[in-house]
């Protein structure tokens, strides 16, 4: 299990025998040690391995990220898992503004709070937090699902397509375009295998969470309304 100190070594390092792993590698699990706040720690993985962080990182942790493991034991900056195609980013603190921004696809599991933008962009990603999200989340997300057991605040899933935003606590205000939608079986079901994946089927009941989701008025431009833009 290779070890890494971001105190004795550079972080270009790191990164560049990260990205030099072949896919069939027996080096499967690595340790960070030190991160203390670094930028793009584990950014640009391409290989199913596991990377844990034993710290806080900087911003964009584990962008980009394809099948690896990232599992950071500490706070996050901006912009984690920014861009992830899949894989798993798991922080086991809070996170800053932009979680999971823009990513097509894979699980990021934040036990604590998530800043303002949480999922902005989303493009396939399922984000679970387990606490509160900030305002502005899933702005303009387009697919994936975003699932709070916590509060949003305000302007949640303004602008938003076809992303699927499910949240168990208060809902500050929602954004252009986005309304309550009614929680079927279905939906529950749904719910029930997001919240399965990420490890918290057993401790959540799904029947709890309201749903979100676009009213479609804005995907084309219509003058009456012009004033929602």
């Amino acid at each position: 299990m290779p070890t890494f100190d971001l105190n004795n070594s550079p972080l270009r390092d790191l990164n560049q025998a990260l990205h030099a792993l072949r896919s069939d590698t027996n080096e499967t699990h690595w340790t960070v040690n030190h991160p203390e706040g670094r930028h793009a720690i584990a950014a640009g993985l391409d290989a199913p391995i596991t990377v844990e962080i034993e710290g806080i990182v900087g911003y964009y942790c584990a962008g980009m990220n394809k099948q690896a493991s990232v599992l950071i034991n500490g706070n996050a900056g901006v912009g984690v898992a920014e861009n992830m195609i899949s894989g798993f980013v798991h922080v086991r603190g809070d996170a800053s503004q932009s979680a999971g921004a823009t990513a097509h696809g894979g699980l990021l599991l934040i036990d604590g709070n998530a800043g303002a933008r949480c999922g902005i962009s989303m493009k396939g990603i399922d984000i679970v937090v387990k606490k509160s999200i900030g305002h502005m989340s899933a702005f303009m997300a387009q697919a994936g699902s975003l699932v709070v057991l916590g509060d949003a605040g305000e302007a949640l899933g303004d602008s938003l397509y076809e992303a699927k935003l499910f949240v168990r606590g208060s809902v500050a205000s929602l954004g252009a375009d986005c309304i309550e939608k009614p929680m079927e079986d279905e939906h529950r079901e749904l719910l029930y295998a997001k919240l399965k994946n990420a490890g918290l089927a057993g401790e959540v009941d799904p029947s709890d969470f309201k749903r979100y989701g676009s009213a479609r008025t804005l995907y084309h431009f219509h003058v009456d309304n012009a004033g929602a833009y």
